[in-house]
């Protein structure tokens, strides 16, 4: 119970799980059983921590820093950051060790105990988001897909851990749903990672429908911009649909969380769609009746495929 006391009292580790509210899918929603909560608790606390470090949001004041042994004179060194926040991460499947420095690390080491998770899916958050300070751009779509593999499956595959239901098909399933969920974000924050010199909409792609980096920097879409959206939004609706068997092969809560999931991407490509693929103003957000309506029609899916 340590880590969960260590993340209640500090402050800078509150103010990261808080972000869960501004998710566009249930984190770990009330109707689930309390020990799931917290672990997927746990395990959003990591991976919102780690892209917190690659984005350079961390909270100001440097606390994150000195729980990881960085001086100040490296804090804003995002790689320097990530080399120390992997080797805490280390420290959390060292079981002789004295533990992990973070108190988002130490919460998360009775979860990786718990349901005996390996290091294999938080390595590889850590390692998107190292490549996110050396890659800006992806050339074809199958470099955007391998990037997701890192960035966005192993939050699945960590869910199918703590629940205990990994298999390979709905490890599979869970991967195009996560990649789905992954391409919507990048969707819905093209003007935000741009500012970030980050374009995560694949350069031959951008040149088939002749829209250069200059129209992306532009106040609000023009009719290129416009239907490159709608052309990779169509692409994450099939992987979406790809992975919606995944929810009729679980049962009980479960069933409602990847439901969740799904029409949580769902929702978001509504409001994509409902913005008239016009991102750049800002990110269209879902409203909840949506997303309660996708909910219920991925669960009427799930059902007729069960």
């Amino acid at each position: 119970m340590t880590g969960a006391r260590d993340v209640r009292t500090d402050p800078h580790a509150r103010t990261t799980l808080d972000k869960a509210a501004d998710e566009n899918f249930p984190v770990a929603p009330f109707f689930l059983p309390r020990a799931w909560r917290g672990d997927l608790m746990a395990v959003y606390g990591f991976a919102r921590l780690v892209d917190d470090i690659g984005d350079g949001d961390l909270a100001p004041g440097g606390a994150d820093a000195r729980h990881l042994g960085v001086g100040p004179d490296r804090a804003d060194d995002r790689l320097a950051m990530l080399d120390a926040f992997e080797a805490d991460l280390h420290r959390v499947f060292d079981a002789d060790g004295d533990g992990p420095r973070h108190p988002l690390l130490r919460a998360l080491r009775p979860t990786v105990c718990r349901h005996g998770l390996t290091p294999q899916p938080f390595l590889g958050l850590v390692e998107a988001n190292r490549q996110d300070q050396l890659v800006r751009r992806y050339e074809t779509y199958d470099d955007l897909v391998a990037y997701c593999e890192l960035s966005a499956n192993p939050v699945g595959r960590l869910v199918l851990g703590i629940t205990g239901t990994a298999s390979p098909e709905r490890i599979r399933r869970s991967d195009a749903v996560c990649t789905a969920l992954q391409i919507v974000e990048h969707l819905q924050d093209v003007a935000e990672d741009l500012g970030r010199d980050r374009i995560y909409l694949p350069m031959e792609d951008m040149k088939r429908f002749h829209v250069t980096e200059a129209d992306l920097a532009a106040p609000s879409g023009g009719a290129s911009v416009r239907a490159l959206v709608a052309f990779e939004a169509e692409r994450a609706l099939r992987l979406l649909n790809e992975g919606t068997p995944l929810v009729g092969s679980v049962h009980g809560r479960l069933k409602l969380l990847l439901a969740g999931f799904v029409a949580g991407g769902r929702a978001a490509l509504h409001a994509v769609a409902a913005a008239g693929h016009d991102v750049l103003p800002g990110p269209p957000k879902p409203t909840k009746p949506v997303l309660l309506r996708e909910v219920g029609a991925v669960l009427r899916t799930a059902h007729r495929e069960g």
